[in-house]
């Protein structure tokens, strides 16, 4: 498994429109084979920053989900929406073990 935390800052005005084309974005992709899950945190004392958390299955899941319909479409729609320029940082998997993650989409 392959984890992504993803900040993301949008300007106030936007955070309603991040937050439905978000989930537009993460409902399609946890029915990527690739990947594992994908959630969205809002944060509590500042709701336009967000963090975007997305495992996959391996190192070939993030060059595979940058190619699917709904992210291009995520990456044009929200891409104005921003305070800031986004910010990825990558990790590996120590807990759980990858074969107990479940994805919400079965």
């Amino acid at each position: 498994m392959r984890a992504h935390f993803v900040e993301v800052h949008v300007k106030p005005e936007c955070v309603d429109a991040f937050k439905e084309a978000t989930g537009a974005n993460a409902r399609g992709s946890i029915q990527e084979p690739l990947v594992a899950r994908f959630d969205c945190y809002q944060q509590h004392d500042d709701p336009a920053k967000f963090i975007l958390v997305e495992v996959f299955k391996n190192d070939d899941g993030p060059a595979a989900h940058k190619q699917t319909e709904h992210y291009k479409v995520w990456k044009e729609t929200v891409e104005s929406m921003m305070a800031e320029p986004r910010k990825a940082t990558r990790f590996a998997n120590v807990h759980p073990d990858d074969d107990q993650f479940e994805n919400p989409a079965g």
